[in-house]
């Protein structure tokens, strides 16, 4: 019997996906495991393996056609099995293992007469498609350098600039209400998706925001220590970040609440302490996720930000890297930040920035000394948590890290 491939629910709140592209065309085989289509989200892509061997009978969605989770989008017969429509025909299964593919269904996948295109000339790779999408520049114009004539990103970004020279050189007339020097900026999948959730969390939460000082100076003269050491044992380098995690989760064990989410009638209290980390990518943030980050040490969470850092922005995450989270921290101070006011990654129920450490004169005592400062500030669903309780979870991730220095395990 035919077995039917339908669009699988590729992480939390994923309710569609975008057809990228066809990794095989009709009358082709396909193993168990292999990737059978490239899937575009708003969170990630991703590669869609099949649950089936066989050959390939139909694919019922176009490259770039949204489609819904659970519908059906190939369909596939099993080694043996004729096509339903074939009568006597030789079964298409058995031709393809003999090695005698349908030259017929080859040919429509080559010319691009059906939705298979994945040997077409517009088979586009995702930064390709992402170019696209964000130059308004259509790749079917765009002389290819790659394998076969493909369009490569560096093709892509060539005739980016190529059409800038020409804009400058000479300037369109503005749409009507634009100004002469006004710039429209097409919105992304991702900045789309970006803004609809923003606005969901704030108008679904109730925001309200903390924040304390930490005196960093101790953990900053030991990072500063063992950096270059640290650089060269482990291949990468040691931020802060995962010290104020390692803080923090310490701290969500003590202060358990603020690992949570509200549910209506209910505040489900999260078993596992997943911390997602904010990263900036070209089109937004993407939040990847370090799993079960209360069990790891400060070394282990350093390599698994670096990780999840370098696959986000390389467009590689999977599904199950953004999913899960429970609790949320950004790192502003990256950018030079010393205040912020993060909105909460709905559904969590609370957000924490870490800003930028500055050398500013202090009170110690009773006298006036230069430290090593850090603001720390929070963003908390009123519904689920109150200052109190956040005050001393912020207490407690502010001792921590002022107790760091070159006594501190790193493993």
């Amino acid at each position: 019997m035919p077995k039917e491939i339908v669009m699988p629910k590729l992480g939390e709140s994923v309710v569609e996906g975008v057809i990228g592209r066809w990794l095989k065309a009709e009358g082709d085989f396909v193993d168990v495991d292999e990737p059978l289509v490239e899937v575009d989200t708003d969170k990630v892509n991703a590669e869609v393996p099949s649950p089936y061997r066989g050959v390939v009978h139909r694919l019922l969605a176009r490259e770039g056609e949204t489609v819904a989770v659970g519908q059906v989008i190939a369909i596939i017969l099993e080694e043996g099995e004729a096509a339903p429509e074939a009568g006597g025909e030789q079964p298409a299964a058995a031709a393809q293992v003999a090695g005698e593919p349908r030259a017929a269904a080859r040919e429509e996948a080559l010319n691009g007469a059906g939705p298979a295109r994945s040997r077409s000339p517009h088979a586009y790779s995702p930064a390709v498609r992402r170019l696209a999408a964000e130059s308004g520049i259509d790749p079917a114009t765009v002389v290819g350098t790659g394998r076969g004539g493909r369009v490569s990103k560096k093709d892509m970004e060539r005739a980016i600039a190529d059409a800038g020279a020409r804009a400058k050189a000479a300037p369109p007339a503005p749409a009507p209400g634009l100004l002469d020097a006004d710039e429209v900026v097409p919105i992304t999948r991702m900045r789309r998706t970006i803004a609809e959730r923003m606005v969901q969390s704030k108008r679904t939460v109730p925001h309200a925001w903390t924040m304390v000082e930490v005196d960093v100076t101790r953990l900053v003269e030991w990072r500063e220590s063992i950096k270059e050491e640290f650089r060269r044992r482990e291949g990468f380098n040691l931020t802060y970040l995962p010290f104020v995690v390692k803080a923090a989760v310490e701290a969500l064990r003590e202060y358990p609440i603020l690992n949570s989410t509200w549910e209506e009638d209910r505040i489900v209290i999260k078993r596992r302490i997943n911390i997602g980390i904010a990263v900036d990518v070209d089109d937004g943030i993407i939040v990847p996720v370090i799993r079960d980050a209360d069990q790891k040490s400060i070394v282990g969470i350093a390599r698994e930000i670096a990780d999840l850092a370098a696959r986000a922005r390389a467009g590689t995450l999977t599904p199950d890297d953004v999913a899960g989270g429970t609790f949320t921290i950004n790192n502003t101070g990256a950018f030079g930040s010393i205040l912020s006011a993060p909105i909460i990654n709905y559904p969590q129920a609370a957000i924490l920035s870490m800003e930028t450490i500055t050398k500013r004169p202090v009170v110690v005592g009773d006298a006036i000394a230069i430290r090593s400062m850090m603001n720390l500030c929070m963003s908390l669903d009123h519904r689920v948590l109150d200052g109190a309780v956040c005050g001393r979870f912020l207490r407690s991730v502010k001792r921590r890290l002022e107790s760091y220095d070159a006594n501190t395990p790193l493993y």
